[in-house]
């Protein structure tokens, strides 16, 4: 079944972020839109060259109002540490959320139950709170900052231009499409 469309559930979590613990909300997500990343744990192989990929480009997404929220089933006082420990990490400065109890990842349909952590899921939600994009991918591939990136944009397009949709590799200022009957065997 699909998430398409799904407002996301209440949550509250705790998050280290800035060199600080804060808690994170539902209502903290609200109005603006956001990108829930869960990988699979701290302190692995794959997940750090993911997360810095996203610190990299995470000013340009917070130019077009979207914040970033790293999740992991971890604890915030592991994101702690592995923030101290680790070079990478010491990069991150969007929240990282703490799920122990995998509420968020259970919520969001990617918790790996047998091995008490997330599927790698990449999940837009928009303004509304609603899932709008989504994917989810085996563990031992890592995913790509640029492309999330544009497919916000393309979302936030279409979620401002209902008329029109974006085609393949779409980025802002190229032409969209406005289905219509005319376009029917046409593309």
């Amino acid at each position: 079944m699909s998430l398409i469309g799904k407002t996301i559930e209440d949550f509250k979590v705790q998050a280290y972020v800035n060199n600080e613990f804060k808690e994170v909300s539902k209502e903290d997500v609200l109005g603006k839109w956001s990108v829930f990343f869960f990988y699979p744990a701290d302190f692995t192989f794959v997940c750090p060259t993911e997360l810095e990929d996203l610190a990299n480009k995470y000013e340009e997404f917070k130019a077009i109002n979207c914040e970033i929220y790293s999740v992991s089933c971890d604890s915030h006082f592991v994101h702690k540490a592995w923030h101290d420990a680790s070079k990478t990490i010491q990069k991150i400065q969007y929240p990282m959320l703490a799920d122990p109890t995998a509420l968020l990842a259970k919520n969001f349909e990617v918790y790996i139950e047998a091995d008490g952590m997330a599927e790698r899921g990449s999940f837009i939600v928009n303004p509304d709170g609603k899932i709008v994009a989504y994917e989810v991918i085996a563990g031992n591939v890592g995913r790509n900052a640029d492309e999330l990136f544009r497919r916000v944009q393309a979302s936030q397009f279409v979620h401002e231009h209902g008329d029109q949709v974006c085609p393949a590799k779409w980025q802002p200022g190229a032409d969209t499409l406005k289905p219509s009957l005319d376009l029917v065997g046409i593309i």
